[in-house]
Protein backbone atom coordinates (compact mmCIF):
# COMPACT_ATOMS: atom_id res chain seq x y z
CA UNK A 1 0.00 0.00 0.00
CA UNK A 2 1.18 3.72 -0.62
CA UNK A 3 2.82 5.93 2.10
CA UNK A 4 0.56 8.36 1.03
CA UNK A 5 -2.26 8.00 3.72
CA UNK A 6 -1.41 6.87 6.78
CA UNK A 7 -4.45 5.85 9.52
CA UNK A 8 -2.57 5.59 12.73
CA UNK A 9 -3.68 8.52 14.96
CA UNK A 10 -1.13 10.09 16.91
CA UNK A 11 -1.28 9.26 20.87
CA UNK A 12 -3.32 11.71 22.78
CA UNK A 13 -0.89 12.78 25.23
CA UNK A 14 1.80 14.52 22.41
CA UNK A 15 -1.92 16.01 21.41
CA UNK A 16 -1.59 19.85 21.21
CA UNK A 17 -3.63 21.32 23.73
CA UNK A 18 -7.81 22.07 23.26
CA UNK A 19 -7.09 25.62 21.71
CA UNK A 20 -4.78 24.95 19.94
CA UNK A 21 -6.40 22.24 17.83
CA UNK A 22 -9.01 24.41 17.68
CA UNK A 23 -6.86 26.89 15.66
CA UNK A 24 -5.16 23.78 14.12
CA UNK A 25 -8.47 23.06 12.41
CA UNK A 26 -9.20 26.35 11.19
CA UNK A 27 -6.07 26.40 9.36
CA UNK A 28 -6.82 23.37 7.97
CA UNK A 29 -9.94 24.74 6.62
CA UNK A 30 -8.49 27.91 5.05
CA UNK A 31 -5.99 26.20 3.63
CA UNK A 32 -8.39 23.54 1.77
CA UNK A 33 -10.79 26.62 1.24
CA UNK A 34 -7.73 28.21 -0.90
CA UNK A 35 -7.27 24.94 -2.65
CA UNK A 36 -11.04 24.55 -3.69
CA UNK A 37 -10.89 28.19 -4.45
CA UNK A 38 -8.71 28.67 -6.91
CA UNK A 39 -10.03 25.50 -8.89
CA UNK A 40 -13.32 28.01 -9.80
CA UNK A 41 -12.57 31.34 -9.18
CA UNK A 42 -10.39 31.53 -12.62
CA UNK A 43 -13.28 30.52 -14.46
CA UNK A 44 -15.21 33.40 -15.07
CA UNK A 45 -11.78 35.44 -15.31
CA UNK A 46 -10.62 33.19 -18.22
CA UNK A 47 -12.02 36.31 -21.45
CA UNK A 48 -10.40 38.80 -19.74
CA UNK A 49 -7.54 37.14 -19.57
CA UNK A 50 -7.38 36.24 -22.71
CA UNK A 51 -8.02 39.59 -23.88
CA UNK A 52 -5.46 41.25 -21.76
CA UNK A 53 -2.62 38.63 -22.79
CA UNK A 54 -3.84 38.45 -26.81
CA UNK A 55 -5.47 35.31 -26.54
CA UNK A 56 -8.07 33.59 -27.82
CA UNK A 57 -10.64 33.12 -24.66
CA UNK A 58 -11.21 29.61 -26.71
CA UNK A 59 -7.88 28.48 -26.04
CA UNK A 60 -7.48 29.38 -22.27
CA UNK A 61 -8.60 26.34 -21.23
CA UNK A 62 -4.71 25.37 -20.72
CA UNK A 63 -4.80 27.50 -17.38
CA UNK A 64 -7.33 25.37 -15.75
CA UNK A 65 -5.81 21.87 -16.79
CA UNK A 66 -2.54 23.07 -15.64
CA UNK A 67 -3.53 23.23 -11.83
CA UNK A 68 -5.63 20.48 -11.80
CA UNK A 69 -3.23 18.41 -13.40
CA UNK A 70 -0.48 19.16 -11.35
CA UNK A 71 -2.39 18.30 -8.08
CA UNK A 72 -2.94 15.35 -9.28
CA UNK A 73 0.09 14.23 -10.11
CA UNK A 74 1.30 15.56 -6.37
CA UNK A 75 -1.40 13.82 -4.38
CA UNK A 76 0.60 10.38 -4.54
CA UNK A 77 3.60 11.86 -2.86
CA UNK A 78 1.78 13.89 -0.46
CA UNK A 79 1.53 11.72 2.07
CA UNK A 80 5.24 10.31 1.97
CA UNK A 81 6.60 14.04 2.22
CA UNK A 82 4.20 14.90 5.35
CA UNK A 83 6.30 11.34 6.86
CA UNK A 84 9.27 12.11 5.39
CA UNK A 85 9.68 15.89 6.51
CA UNK A 86 7.40 16.45 8.57
CA UNK A 87 3.46 17.85 8.72
CA UNK A 88 4.14 21.15 9.84
CA UNK A 89 7.72 22.06 6.90
CA UNK A 90 5.40 20.19 4.74
CA UNK A 91 2.69 22.60 5.06
CA UNK A 92 4.56 25.70 5.37
CA UNK A 93 6.25 24.88 1.88
CA UNK A 94 2.88 23.95 0.71
CA UNK A 95 1.25 27.69 1.46
CA UNK A 96 4.66 29.62 0.23
CA UNK A 97 4.36 27.51 -2.81
CA UNK A 98 0.51 28.10 -3.00
CA UNK A 99 1.41 31.84 -2.79
CA UNK A 100 4.23 31.96 -5.07
CA UNK A 101 2.25 30.24 -7.81
CA UNK A 102 -0.53 33.12 -6.90
CA UNK A 103 1.76 35.98 -7.68
CA UNK A 104 3.48 34.49 -10.69
CA UNK A 105 0.04 34.43 -11.96
CA UNK A 106 -0.35 38.11 -11.66
CA UNK A 107 2.57 38.88 -13.08
CA UNK A 108 2.07 37.08 -16.33
CA UNK A 109 2.46 38.56 -19.34
CA UNK A 110 1.84 36.03 -21.66
CA UNK A 111 -0.12 32.29 -21.82
CA UNK A 112 2.90 29.91 -21.15
CA UNK A 113 4.03 32.14 -18.28
CA UNK A 114 0.89 32.00 -16.55
CA UNK A 115 0.49 28.72 -17.36
CA UNK A 116 3.68 27.97 -16.00
CA UNK A 117 2.97 29.94 -12.96
CA UNK A 118 -0.67 28.00 -12.12
CA UNK A 119 1.48 24.80 -12.50
CA UNK A 120 3.78 26.32 -9.52
CA UNK A 121 0.60 27.03 -7.86
CA UNK A 122 -0.77 23.45 -8.18
CA UNK A 123 2.54 22.31 -6.57
CA UNK A 124 1.46 24.06 -3.44
CA UNK A 125 -2.78 23.27 -3.69
CA UNK A 126 -2.01 19.54 -3.47
CA UNK A 127 -0.56 19.18 -0.58
CA UNK A 128 -2.86 21.79 1.68
CA UNK A 129 -5.60 19.25 2.02
CA UNK A 130 -3.68 15.87 2.34
CA UNK A 131 -1.00 17.32 4.68
CA UNK A 132 -3.85 19.33 6.80
CA UNK A 133 -6.08 16.19 6.82
CA UNK A 134 -3.26 14.32 7.86
CA UNK A 135 -2.07 16.57 10.89
CA UNK A 136 -5.87 16.29 11.72
CA UNK A 137 -6.00 12.44 12.03
CA UNK A 138 -2.83 12.44 13.83
CA UNK A 139 -4.17 15.57 16.54
CA UNK A 140 -7.52 14.71 17.12
CA UNK A 141 -8.63 11.07 19.47
CA UNK A 142 -10.54 8.79 17.00
CA UNK A 143 -14.04 9.64 18.76
CA UNK A 144 -13.23 13.75 17.77
CA UNK A 145 -11.90 12.78 14.19
CA UNK A 146 -15.28 12.44 12.02
CA UNK A 147 -16.29 15.86 14.29
CA UNK A 148 -12.65 17.85 12.87
CA UNK A 149 -13.15 16.59 9.24
CA UNK A 150 -16.70 17.77 8.65
CA UNK A 151 -15.22 21.08 10.08
CA UNK A 152 -12.58 21.30 7.74
CA UNK A 153 -14.82 19.90 4.62
CA UNK A 154 -17.16 22.87 4.94
CA UNK A 155 -14.80 25.55 2.98
CA UNK A 156 -14.73 22.50 0.30
CA UNK A 157 -18.28 23.34 -0.20
CA UNK A 158 -18.32 26.76 -0.10
CA UNK A 159 -14.97 27.26 -2.23
CA UNK A 160 -16.64 26.33 -5.66
CA UNK A 161 -19.73 28.33 -4.21
CA UNK A 162 -17.77 31.41 -4.16
CA UNK A 163 -15.33 31.07 -6.75
CA UNK A 164 -17.20 31.80 -9.77
CA UNK A 165 -19.41 34.72 -7.97
CA UNK A 166 -15.91 36.27 -6.44
CA UNK A 167 -13.72 35.75 -9.61
CA UNK A 168 -16.64 37.93 -11.89
CA UNK A 169 -16.59 40.66 -8.95
CA UNK A 170 -12.90 40.94 -8.84
CA UNK A 171 -12.20 40.86 -12.52
CA UNK A 172 -15.11 43.78 -13.07
CA UNK A 173 -14.23 45.65 -9.95
CA UNK A 174 -10.60 45.57 -10.51
CA UNK A 175 -8.36 43.55 -13.17
CA UNK A 176 -8.04 39.67 -13.73
CA UNK A 177 -5.05 40.03 -11.61
CA UNK A 178 -6.38 40.59 -8.16
CA UNK A 179 -7.91 36.58 -8.61
CA UNK A 180 -4.91 35.31 -7.64
CA UNK A 181 -3.28 39.06 -5.79
CA UNK A 182 -6.68 37.84 -3.40
CA UNK A 183 -4.24 34.58 -1.94
CA UNK A 184 -1.32 36.59 -0.86
CA UNK A 185 -2.70 38.01 2.56
CA UNK A 186 -4.05 34.59 3.20
CA UNK A 187 -0.84 33.19 2.35
CA UNK A 188 1.00 35.62 4.78
CA UNK A 189 -1.36 34.88 7.90
CA UNK A 190 -1.16 30.62 7.16
CA UNK A 191 2.56 30.64 6.78
CA UNK A 192 2.45 33.01 10.71
CA UNK A 193 -0.51 30.36 12.55
CA UNK A 194 1.13 27.28 10.53
CA UNK A 195 4.42 27.91 11.92
CA UNK A 196 2.86 28.87 15.63
CA UNK A 197 0.11 26.42 15.66
CA UNK A 198 0.92 23.54 13.08
CA UNK A 199 2.21 20.34 14.88
CA UNK A 200 5.16 18.67 13.29
CA UNK A 201 4.23 14.87 12.82
CA UNK A 202 6.21 12.36 11.16
CA UNK A 203 6.27 8.31 12.40
CA UNK A 204 9.12 6.57 13.64
CA UNK A 205 10.10 4.66 10.49
CA UNK A 206 9.49 6.07 7.14
CA UNK A 207 8.91 3.57 4.41
CA UNK A 208 10.29 4.09 1.14
CA UNK A 209 9.13 5.69 -1.66
CA UNK A 210 8.30 4.03 -4.51
CA UNK A 211 10.05 6.49 -6.80
CA UNK A 212 9.64 4.47 -9.92
CA UNK A 213 6.59 3.44 -9.74
CA UNK A 214 5.48 7.48 -9.07
CA UNK A 215 7.56 8.48 -12.11
CA UNK A 216 5.98 5.99 -14.40
CA UNK A 217 2.33 6.96 -13.20
CA UNK A 218 2.67 10.76 -13.04
CA UNK A 219 4.11 10.60 -16.90
CA UNK A 220 1.29 8.65 -17.90
CA UNK A 221 -1.06 10.98 -16.09
CA UNK A 222 0.99 14.01 -18.06
CA UNK A 223 1.46 12.51 -21.82
CA UNK A 224 -2.17 11.46 -21.94
CA UNK A 225 -3.53 14.64 -20.80
CA UNK A 226 -1.07 16.56 -23.19
CA UNK A 227 -1.92 14.21 -25.83
CA UNK A 228 -5.78 16.16 -26.08
CA UNK A 229 -4.30 19.61 -24.86
CA UNK A 230 -1.40 20.53 -27.17
CA UNK A 231 -2.83 18.13 -30.46
CA UNK A 232 -3.22 21.92 -32.18
CA UNK A 233 0.87 22.56 -31.40
CA UNK A 234 2.27 19.10 -31.80
CA UNK A 235 -0.11 18.01 -34.96
CA UNK A 236 -2.14 15.17 -34.59
CA UNK A 237 0.89 12.67 -35.17
CA UNK A 238 2.63 14.53 -32.29
CA UNK A 239 -0.79 14.29 -30.21
CA UNK A 240 -1.17 10.44 -31.04
CA UNK A 241 2.77 9.80 -29.79
CA UNK A 242 1.89 11.47 -26.67
CA UNK A 243 -1.33 9.95 -25.66
CA UNK A 244 0.41 5.79 -26.32
CA UNK A 245 3.40 6.85 -24.62
CA UNK A 246 0.74 7.76 -21.88
CA UNK A 247 -0.70 4.34 -22.15
CA UNK A 248 2.06 2.29 -22.60
CA UNK A 249 3.57 4.10 -19.13
CA UNK A 250 -0.05 3.11 -17.09
CA UNK A 251 0.53 0.00 -18.67
CA UNK A 252 4.20 -0.71 -17.00
CA UNK A 253 3.15 0.74 -13.73
CA UNK A 254 0.63 -1.83 -13.65
CA UNK A 255 3.33 -4.69 -14.54
CA UNK A 256 5.71 -3.11 -11.91
CA UNK A 257 3.32 -2.61 -9.31
CA UNK A 258 2.39 -6.23 -9.61
CA UNK A 259 6.02 -7.14 -8.72
CA UNK A 260 6.76 -4.55 -6.14
CA UNK A 261 6.68 -5.28 -2.71
CA UNK A 262 5.44 -1.72 -1.69
CA UNK A 263 3.86 0.02 -4.52
CA UNK A 264 2.53 3.20 -5.13
CA UNK A 265 -1.17 1.82 -5.47
CA UNK A 266 -1.24 -1.79 -4.95
CA UNK A 267 -3.29 -4.49 -7.76
CA UNK A 268 -4.87 -6.03 -5.19
CA UNK A 269 -7.17 -2.66 -4.30
CA UNK A 270 -8.84 -3.62 -7.95
CA UNK A 271 -10.40 -6.84 -6.71
CA UNK A 272 -13.05 -4.99 -4.51
CA UNK A 273 -15.40 -4.59 -7.51
CA UNK A 274 -17.33 -1.68 -6.35
CA UNK A 275 -13.41 0.20 -5.84
CA UNK A 276 -12.96 -1.04 -9.94
CA UNK A 277 -16.39 0.52 -11.28
CA UNK A 278 -16.26 3.71 -9.25
CA UNK A 279 -12.80 4.96 -10.39
CA UNK A 280 -13.29 4.19 -14.18
CA UNK A 281 -17.17 5.82 -13.56
CA UNK A 282 -15.87 8.79 -12.00
CA UNK A 283 -12.72 9.09 -14.35
CA UNK A 284 -15.27 9.00 -17.54
CA UNK A 285 -18.37 10.89 -16.17
CA UNK A 286 -16.58 13.54 -14.94
CA UNK A 287 -14.88 14.19 -18.39
CA UNK A 288 -18.51 15.82 -18.95
CA UNK A 289 -18.47 16.94 -15.31
CA UNK A 290 -15.09 18.81 -15.80
CA UNK A 291 -16.12 20.64 -19.09
CA UNK A 292 -18.86 21.91 -18.06
CA UNK A 293 -17.66 24.46 -15.22
CA UNK A 294 -15.36 26.08 -17.83
CA UNK A 295 -17.77 25.96 -20.79
CA UNK A 296 -20.88 27.41 -19.15
CA UNK A 297 -19.18 30.86 -18.01
CA UNK A 298 -17.18 31.17 -20.91
CA UNK A 299 -20.01 30.99 -23.10
CA UNK A 300 -21.97 33.23 -20.93
CA UNK A 301 -19.76 35.97 -21.48
CA UNK A 302 -18.93 35.08 -25.39
CA UNK A 303 -22.67 34.32 -26.55
CA UNK A 304 -24.86 35.64 -24.36
CA UNK A 305 -22.45 39.05 -23.30
CA UNK A 306 -22.77 38.58 -19.62
CA UNK A 307 -20.85 40.81 -17.56
CA UNK A 308 -18.37 38.79 -15.49
CA UNK A 309 -19.96 39.25 -12.36
CA UNK A 310 -23.25 38.05 -13.85
CA UNK A 311 -21.71 34.93 -15.54
CA UNK A 312 -20.38 34.08 -12.02
CA UNK A 313 -23.79 34.90 -10.26
CA UNK A 314 -25.26 32.65 -12.42
CA UNK A 315 -23.39 29.85 -11.10
CA UNK A 316 -25.20 30.29 -7.54
CA UNK A 317 -28.54 28.41 -9.30
CA UNK A 318 -25.95 25.11 -9.47
CA UNK A 319 -23.73 25.02 -6.73
CA UNK A 320 -27.41 26.32 -4.29
CA UNK A 321 -29.37 23.45 -5.42
CA UNK A 322 -26.04 21.14 -5.91
CA UNK A 323 -25.75 21.36 -1.84
CA UNK A 324 -29.58 21.06 -1.18
CA UNK A 325 -29.64 18.04 -2.64
CA UNK A 326 -27.16 16.32 -0.82
CA UNK A 327 -29.69 15.56 2.20
CA UNK A 328 -31.92 13.18 -0.20
CA UNK A 329 -28.96 11.45 -1.29
CA UNK A 330 -28.52 8.68 0.92
CA UNK A 331 -32.19 7.55 1.39
CA UNK A 332 -32.37 7.57 -2.19
CA UNK A 333 -29.29 5.48 -2.86
CA UNK A 334 -31.12 3.29 0.31
CA UNK A 335 -34.15 2.99 -1.63
CA UNK A 336 -32.89 2.43 -5.51
CA UNK A 337 -29.68 1.02 -4.70
CA UNK A 338 -25.93 2.51 -5.96
CA UNK A 339 -26.45 0.61 -10.05
CA UNK A 340 -30.13 2.02 -10.62
CA UNK A 341 -29.12 5.56 -8.88
CA UNK A 342 -25.90 5.69 -10.67
CA UNK A 343 -27.30 4.74 -14.48
CA UNK A 344 -30.49 7.00 -14.34
CA UNK A 345 -28.66 9.80 -12.83
CA UNK A 346 -25.84 9.49 -15.05
CA UNK A 347 -28.04 8.99 -18.27
CA UNK A 348 -30.59 12.27 -16.87
CA UNK A 349 -26.74 14.26 -15.96
CA UNK A 350 -25.95 13.72 -19.42
CA UNK A 351 -29.14 14.69 -21.07
CA UNK A 352 -29.33 18.03 -18.98
CA UNK A 353 -25.26 18.83 -20.34
CA UNK A 354 -26.84 18.40 -23.76
CA UNK A 355 -29.85 20.50 -23.22
CA UNK A 356 -27.58 23.77 -22.91
CA UNK A 357 -26.94 23.66 -26.46
CA UNK A 358 -30.66 24.78 -26.91
CA UNK A 359 -29.25 27.82 -25.01
CA UNK A 360 -30.08 31.46 -27.45
CA UNK A 361 -29.00 34.71 -26.62
CA UNK A 362 -32.89 35.31 -26.12
CA UNK A 363 -33.78 32.53 -23.88
CA UNK A 364 -35.73 33.79 -20.68
CA UNK A 365 -34.09 34.24 -17.54
CA UNK A 366 -35.86 32.27 -15.65
CA UNK A 367 -35.30 29.19 -17.96
CA UNK A 368 -31.77 29.72 -17.43
CA UNK A 369 -31.50 30.00 -13.80
CA UNK A 370 -33.94 26.49 -13.85
CA UNK A 371 -31.90 24.67 -16.39
CA UNK A 372 -28.75 25.52 -13.71
CA UNK A 373 -30.41 24.61 -10.80
CA UNK A 374 -31.02 21.50 -12.40
CA UNK A 375 -27.80 20.42 -13.39
CA UNK A 376 -26.45 21.56 -9.90
CA UNK A 377 -28.55 18.85 -8.21
CA UNK A 378 -28.16 15.89 -10.56
CA UNK A 379 -24.65 16.69 -10.62
CA UNK A 380 -24.17 16.56 -6.79
CA UNK A 381 -25.94 13.52 -6.63
CA UNK A 382 -23.66 12.09 -9.13
CA UNK A 383 -20.83 13.10 -6.95
CA UNK A 384 -22.27 11.61 -3.99
CA UNK A 385 -22.87 8.11 -5.26
CA UNK A 386 -19.85 7.99 -7.08
CA UNK A 387 -17.42 8.69 -4.13
CA UNK A 388 -19.20 6.89 -1.70
CA UNK A 389 -19.30 3.44 -3.94
CA UNK A 390 -16.02 3.67 -4.60
CA UNK A 391 -14.99 3.58 -1.20
CA UNK A 392 -17.72 1.91 0.53
CA UNK A 393 -16.13 -1.70 0.72
CA UNK A 394 -12.58 -0.97 1.71
CA UNK A 395 -11.19 -0.52 5.30
CA UNK A 396 -7.97 -0.33 6.98
CA UNK A 397 -5.12 0.67 5.03
CA UNK A 398 -7.51 -0.08 1.98
CA UNK A 399 -9.49 2.76 2.75
CA UNK A 400 -6.94 5.03 3.08
CA UNK A 401 -5.24 3.96 -0.24
CA UNK A 402 -8.01 3.83 -1.74
CA UNK A 403 -8.93 7.49 -0.98
CA UNK A 404 -5.31 8.24 -2.19
CA UNK A 405 -6.13 6.97 -5.83
CA UNK A 406 -9.66 7.97 -5.96
CA UNK A 407 -8.58 12.35 -4.75
CA UNK A 408 -5.76 11.52 -7.86
CA UNK A 409 -8.55 9.70 -10.33
CA UNK A 410 -10.68 13.01 -9.61
CA UNK A 411 -8.40 15.36 -10.30
CA UNK A 412 -7.02 13.85 -13.64
CA UNK A 413 -10.78 13.49 -14.50
CA UNK A 414 -11.26 17.16 -14.14
CA UNK A 415 -8.15 18.22 -15.98
CA UNK A 416 -9.08 15.89 -18.49
CA UNK A 417 -12.46 17.21 -19.06
CA UNK A 418 -11.22 20.55 -19.67
CA UNK A 419 -8.88 19.34 -22.16
CA UNK A 420 -11.28 17.71 -24.20
CA UNK A 421 -13.42 20.44 -23.98
CA UNK A 422 -11.27 22.81 -25.12
CA UNK A 423 -10.18 20.72 -27.90
CA UNK A 424 -13.13 19.50 -29.19
CA UNK A 425 -14.63 23.44 -28.94
CA UNK A 426 -11.59 24.36 -30.95
CA UNK A 427 -12.38 21.46 -33.64
CA UNK A 428 -16.13 22.54 -34.03
CA UNK A 429 -15.07 26.24 -34.05
CA UNK A 430 -12.63 25.65 -37.09
CA UNK A 431 -15.19 23.35 -38.62
CA UNK A 432 -17.80 25.84 -38.71
CA UNK A 433 -14.98 28.54 -40.03
CA UNK A 434 -13.65 30.45 -37.26
CA UNK A 435 -14.28 32.89 -34.97
CA UNK A 436 -14.67 35.24 -37.99
CA UNK A 437 -18.29 33.54 -39.71
CA UNK A 438 -21.01 35.05 -38.10
CA UNK A 439 -22.63 32.03 -35.36
CA UNK A 440 -19.43 30.12 -35.98
CA UNK A 441 -19.10 30.35 -32.08
CA UNK A 442 -22.41 29.85 -31.07
CA UNK A 443 -22.86 26.24 -33.18
CA UNK A 444 -19.22 25.80 -31.92
CA UNK A 445 -20.55 26.00 -28.35
CA UNK A 446 -23.87 24.20 -28.98
CA UNK A 447 -21.78 21.15 -30.93
CA UNK A 448 -19.33 20.87 -27.80
CA UNK A 449 -22.25 20.55 -24.95
CA UNK A 450 -23.94 17.50 -27.43
CA UNK A 451 -20.45 16.06 -27.41
CA UNK A 452 -19.89 16.57 -23.90
CA UNK A 453 -23.39 15.21 -22.75
CA UNK A 454 -23.20 12.21 -24.89
CA UNK A 455 -19.81 11.35 -23.66
CA UNK A 456 -21.75 10.87 -20.18
CA UNK A 457 -24.84 8.98 -20.99
CA UNK A 458 -22.04 6.74 -22.68
CA UNK A 459 -20.38 6.36 -19.56
CA UNK A 460 -23.62 5.05 -17.43
CA UNK A 461 -22.34 1.47 -19.05
CA UNK A 462 -19.78 1.93 -16.73
CA UNK A 463 -22.12 2.05 -13.40
CA UNK A 464 -24.35 -0.90 -14.94
CA UNK A 465 -21.09 -3.53 -14.05
CA UNK A 466 -21.98 -2.27 -10.20
CA UNK A 467 -23.79 -5.27 -8.44
CA UNK A 468 -27.19 -5.62 -8.29
CA UNK A 469 -27.32 -5.56 -4.42
CA UNK A 470 -25.04 -2.49 -3.41
CA UNK A 471 -27.20 -0.21 -1.38
CA UNK A 472 -26.32 2.62 1.36
CA UNK A 473 -26.41 0.93 4.45
CA UNK A 474 -28.25 2.62 7.32
CA UNK A 475 -26.80 5.90 9.01
CA UNK A 476 -24.06 5.87 6.10
CA UNK A 477 -22.72 9.49 5.70
CA UNK A 478 -22.48 11.30 3.03
CA UNK A 479 -19.51 11.69 0.10
CA UNK A 480 -15.71 10.67 1.97
CA UNK A 481 -13.99 12.33 -0.18
CA UNK A 482 -13.01 16.26 -0.03
CA UNK A 483 -13.51 16.62 -3.60
CA UNK A 484 -16.91 17.12 -4.61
Amino acid sequence: MPSSAPTTPQPPEHAPQSADRRILLWIVAVGFFMQTLDATIVNTALPAMAASLGESPLRMQSVIVAYSLTMAMLIPASGWLADRFGTRKVFLFAIAVFSLGSLACALSRHVNELVAARVLQGLGGALLLPVGRLAVLRTFPRGEFLEAMSFVAIPGLIGPLLGPTLGGWLVQSASWHWVFLINLPVGLLGLVAASRFMPDLRPPRVDGFDLGGYMLLAFGMVAISLSIEAAGVVGRAGAAALGISGLVALVVYWLHAVRHERPLYSPQLFRVRTLSVGLLGNLFCRLGSGAMPFLIPVSLQLLLQYSPLHAGLMMLPAALAGMAVKRIAAPLIRRHGYRNTLVTNTVVLGLLMASFALRQPDWPLAWQVLQLAAFGAVNSLQFTAMNTITLKDLDGASASSGNGLLSMVQMLAMSLGVAVAGAVLSEWSQAYGGAEVPGAVLHAFQSTFLTVGFITVASAAVFWQLPKEARTPPREGPEVSGQG
